[in-house]
């Protein structure tokens, strides 16, 4: 007797859909079984993407760090699929710069979306997840395992949300709701992308140790993801190398600190690049 698909029938939110690792997730569920709906701020491409999945889907134009709205959306959701089973926390932007230098409305921006838009995200489909005994799955980073400089909102906002998942797990955990942290490096996503094209972030990257310096393709990443998913995994590890670094974790921020002294001195002396503005302009993501 054949397996039934662990995703087959079941409903998978995903926020921050419209593109890079929410997109490719979104696709990946979908080609394995699940509903799913897709959640982000460009409507536009939420909806050329709904067109391409293979089964069910819908999409809602919500920005994640507006609370009412995503109880709204919470709501609409489970009325249009019956059920929500698997939440999933993407959405997020990022920065870069020398804090003392940066912007605050844009620093402040990146810790709204990356964990306050987590903690909304969490506090709107809980209920569904509960009546589902559902799987609620926070993308984290690296940048949670080894806070890097120049990325300090990143950084903070990062394991801010790894932190509000573990935390919630215990709360969800005698209602049958599990929760997972996913972990990705450095994955080639618009926003990766991005900061690259920026000299002193670039300088950065270049002195880090193999294998955290590397770009990682998208679709293996997603595909593990996808996988932990299937499994209501507790840690999911985009890629393998990142379940060792979550050991060594207590070691990373000295190590990060050693090997970016160069490049933020660089930073702080070259005449070309004035210190009194980020390095990178506003959030992307």
């Amino acid at each position: 007797m054949r397996r039934r698909p662990p995703l087959r029938g079941r409903t998978a939110v995903i926020t921050g859909a419209a593109r890079g690792v929410g997109a490719q997730l979104a696709r990946t569920l979908s080609a394995r079984g699940a509903r799913v709906a897709l959640v982000g701020l460009e409507e536009q491409e939420l909806a050329h993407l709904s067109t391409e999945l293979a089964g069910e889907t819908a999409y809602w134009h919500v920005d994640v760090t507006d609370a009412d709205a995503l109880l709204r959306t919470a709501r609409s959701v489970e009325a249009l699929f019956g059920t929500v089973d698997i939440v999933v926390a993407n959405a997020g932007v990022a920065t870069g710069g020398l804090f003392r230098h940066a912007d605050p409305e844009a620093w402040r921006r990146v810790v709204e979306v990356n964990l306050f838009g987590s903690v909304n995200t969490a506090r709107a489909f809980l209920p569904a997840l509960i009546r589902s005994r559902g799987y609620y799955l926070q993308i984290a980073s690296l940048a949670a395992l080894a806070p890097t400089p120049l990325m300090t909102s990143y950084c903070a906002s990062k394991a801010g949300a790894e932190a509000f998942a573990h935390a919630l797990e215990a709360e969800g955990a005698h209602h049958g709701v599990r929760t997972g942290v996913a972990y990705l490096s450095w994955t080639d996503t618009d926003m990766v992308r991005a900061p690259e094209q920026q000299a002193a972030l670039g300088r950065l990257r270049a002195d880090l140790p193999w294998p955290t310096r590397r770009t990682y393709p998208l679709a293996p990443a997603v595909d593990r993801v996808a996988t932990g998913i299937e499994r209501r995994a507790r840690h999911v590890y985009a890629q393998p190398w990142l379940r060792t670094a979550q050991l060594l974790r207590a070691t990373l921020p000295a190590l990060a600190t050693r090997n970016a002294r160069r490049a933020v001195a660089e930073l702080e002396s070259r005449p070309t690049v004035p210190v009194q503005a980020p390095a990178v302009a506003g959030p992307v993501g």
